[in-house]
């Protein structure tokens, strides 16, 4: 029995279930793990990981087409999609079995196989071979994760219409694509789509692309974008798709009673998740199910004793590293840790890692006025920075918002070259609660870019040095 019974079963090992077994593990609680697929989940093997591996190529590539303003040259410059695709399976891979190192080193049991909850505190586990198990847990920590949403008479079919998968292997790259919706996975997609030659028409539902970013922020990506050759609609849709041997003609309704036909070569469809909640035995096990995601309170408890749900499953932001921090909440909850916080979601923040670059942490201008602060708002442009400018990045922009009464950090936004590595000094500012004297008297090092995070504070305050 011992072999089967556990203080904390995880079923899934993505980045939320993993790191949640690990840390149960570290607290001296026994753990096992089940994954039906691969370890480290879609985030490390199909998400997160491998597309920042496709849009490194694509910075490369993007350089090496420009290197006559470094004052250096090479003749004849391309690209092999292969080896492209061949580089960023093989970072999965790595990682993958750098998962398998953690759990190992940390003692979690790790079974395959298709999980589902079976009366109190018990577990079933469909084996490849089709054998059965059981296990018996304290505790159910619940991170089956998401998968593409699927649209009525837009559906993926991996070969004409893509999801993320067959975005992130492609056999060539398409001459031309259309990419429907423009959150961080359709914008990333179009983003190195368009670096490597294909000509890319993004259609977004919403009245501006990136839809969850600061107004200002949005209007400078769409005009980077257009710049590079994009072409965006938004308030727009598309309506239906018809398939060919070789292409797809997409319908679209450009909004106020206007329509167009597009012919590409692929589509890609980014039109958001919906959470794996099917077939676990949420119903049975009497776990409250919200639309596709399994409802939790703010410490991941889903209403049933001894039953938690994480990451993706439990609902927006839908991101790995908000699956993380649930995780080790999760874990350290079960075990009774004292003083512990539940997570502050305002903290957590975003990054899409398009060309150029967009971070966010916390509220937007417009969310802030709306909630009913007075605000402060700094901008400091990349134009006037020295190390943007030695970089040849000189596109982008740092925008802080403030409470006008207290100081308090309420948000930070931000376009340009490095903004997702930026961001995580605005991040510990808001979860220390950090004021604008205290962001105005960091000393920040020169030259770099975060030199422009200090300058959009100052310039709230009307104190900016450099602009």
């Amino acid at each position: 029995m011992a072999e089967n019974s556990f203080d904390v079963v995880v079923i899934g090992s993505g980045p939320g279930g993993y790191v949640a077994a690990i840390r149960a593990a570290q607290l001296g609680l026994s753990v096992a793990i089940i994954e039906r697929d691969q370890l480290g989940g879609i985030c490390l093997n199909w998400g997160c990981i491998p597309t920042k591996a496709l849009l490194r190529s694509a910075e490369v590539f993007h350089l090496a087409q420009h290197l006559d303003a470094f004052g250096l040259a090479a003749d004849n410059v391309r690209f092999d999609a292969a080896k492209i695709v061949k580089r960023s399976r093989d970072v999965a891979t790595r990682l993958n079995g750098g998962v398998k190192h953690l759990l190992k080193k940390n003692k979690v049991t790790v079974i395959e196989g298709v999980a589902a909850l079976a009366g109190k505190g018990k577990i079933t586990i469909a084996v490849k071979d089709k054998t059965a198990r059981e296990v018996v847990a304290k505790n159910i920590i619940l991170a089956t994760g998401a998968r593409a949403r699927q649209m009525p008479g837009l559906e993926t079919d991996g070969k004409l219409v893509w999801s993320y998968r067959e975005a992130m292997v492609p056999d060539a790259i398409p001459k031309s694509l259309l990419v429907v919706g423009s959150g961080a996975i359709g914008i990333e997609f179009a983003s190195f789509y368009r670096t490597m030659g294909s000509d890319v028409t993004v259609v977004e539902v919403m009245d501006r692309v990136l839809p969850v970013e600061d107004a200002e922020i949005s209007a400078l990506a769409r005009k980077a974008f257009e710049k590079q050759g994009m072409k965006i609609h938004t308030g727009a849709s598309v309506t239906g798709l018809t398939r060919a041997a070789d292409s797809v003609t997409a319908k679209i309704d450009l909004g106020g009673g206007k329509a167009e036909s597009l012919t590409v070569a692929r589509v890609i469809m980014a039109v958001g998740i919906v959470g794996n909640v099917e077939n676990i035995g949420l119903e049975a096990a009497g776990v409250k199910v919200e639309k596709t995601h399994v409802v939790v309170n703010e410490w991941c408890e889903t209403g049933v004793p001894g039953i938690y749900a994480i990451g993706d499953l439990a609902g927006p932001p839908w991101l790995a590293h908000k699956a993380s921090h649930e995780g080790v909440i999760c874990a350290e909850r079960i075990a009774g840790v004292k003083a512990l916080h539940p997570m502050e979601k305002l903290n957590i923040p975003g990054c899409t890692y398009c060309m150029p670059q967009v971070a966010s942490v916390g509220l937007t201008e417009a969310a802030a006025k709306a909630a009913g602060h007075e605000v402060r708002v700094g901008r400091f442009p990349f134009a006037g920075n020295g190390k943007a400018i030695a970089l040849g990045d000189t596109e982008g922009l740092v925008k802080t918002v403030f409470d006008a009464k207290t100081g308090e950090l309420l948000g930070a936004h931000m376009i340009g070259a490095e903004v997702t590595e930026l961001i995580q000094g605005y991040c510990v500012a808001k979860t220390l609660e950090t004021t604008e004297a205290e962001l105005m008297h960091t000393i920040f090092p020169h030259p770099t870019l975060s030199e422009m995070m200090h300058e959009s504070v100052l310039d709230a305050y009307g104190r900016v040095i450099h602009y």
